[in-house]
């Protein structure tokens, strides 16, 4: 059991929890994930990147956006509550070295997992060019935490409700097309935004990682479920990611895998916030 110490909501539907796991805390590096189980007998498992770890706290800080029934469940426990379950580290961390000009591009609730890579780089010794962006400013996370840890931060919103009116790949072309181009890009987002930012960088020749968040069961490699085309062969997320190379990615096969299963998603979602309603209404009804 790890129990939640802190709960904040950052945007409409996406919630920042700090969760003991003294474990995890001390052997987590940047790019590194765990699966969440919060109820152990029927739940299922969902993987969420490690957006920050304090070591000497015993803590882990978990960010995701409500998007199904479990991340609705999830989003409902409270400091205090526990999480039944939390597996990690998993995935090959982040290779970070000093390469000399870095750009981090984070999409959405892709920033939670950039901010970690950024701040890794950074320390590496490495000049950052960061960009966020989202489709309107409410829905913006960690702007000041990705400010602290860049030299330079540009914000777009698709919207224009804030900051830049474009999408991240604007900035991106322009800083690989600037007077100090970047040895290496970092694009973490939706993806369709992450196979947008790799065909930016490609005719520059940056080299470009992305990290992926395919669907996933047990974290091991033995469900294949999150299997994934790079360069032509067969990977798997959970044990050869969750980063690639951009631009041997099959982005398009991807999402059709990711899509598979989104009615079903919704449906059951649409279903536990039924559920919520009609329990409230009895409640004021007792």
């Amino acid at each position: 059991m790890n129990k939640i110490r802190e709960k904040t909501q950052l945007a409409g539907n996406v919630f920042q929890y700090v969760i003991e796991a003294p474990l995890i805390a001390s052997e987590r590096k940047p790019g590194q994930f765990v699966i969440v189980q919060i109820d152990t007998s029927f739940g299922e498992r969902i993987p969420l990147t490690i957006a920050d770890a304090d070591p000497a706290a015993g803590t882990v800080t978990l960010i995701f956006q409500v998007v199904g029934k479990t991340t609705e469940h999830f989003s409902r426990l409270k400091p205090g509550e526990a999480v039944e379950n939390i597996l990690g580290p998993l995935g090959r961390p982040t290779h970070i070295e000093k390469v000399g000009h870095v750009v981090c591009v984070g999409g959405g609730i892709g920033v939670a997992p950039l901010y970690p890579i950024t701040e890794g780089f950074r320390r590496a010794g490495n000049t950052i060019t960061a960009i966020i962006g989202a489709r309107s400013k409410e829905l913006l996370i960690l702007e000041d935490k990705m400010r602290a840890v860049a030299d330079e931060l540009v914000v777009t919103t698709d919207d224009g409700s804030y900051g830049r009116k474009a999408f991240v790949t604007e900035p991106l072309k322009e800083v690989c097309a600037g007077p100090n181009p970047p040895q290496l890009a970092v694009a973490i987002g939706p993806p369709v935004m992450m196979k947008n930012c790799a065909a930016t960088t490609k005719p520059f020749g940056v080299k470009t990682f992305v990290s992926l968040n395919t669907i996933m069961v047990d974290g091991t490699g033995m469900c294949g479920g999150c299997r994934v085309t790079v360069g032509g062969e067969t990977k798997f997320v959970c044990v050869d990611g969750p980063e690639f190379d951009g631009h041997l990615v099959d982005f398009d096969n991807m999402m059709l895998r990711l899509n598979a299963y989104r009615d079903f998603e919704r449906q059951a979602h649409e279903g536990c916030k039924l559920d919520a309603e009609i329990g409230k209404l009895q409640g004021g009804l007792v």
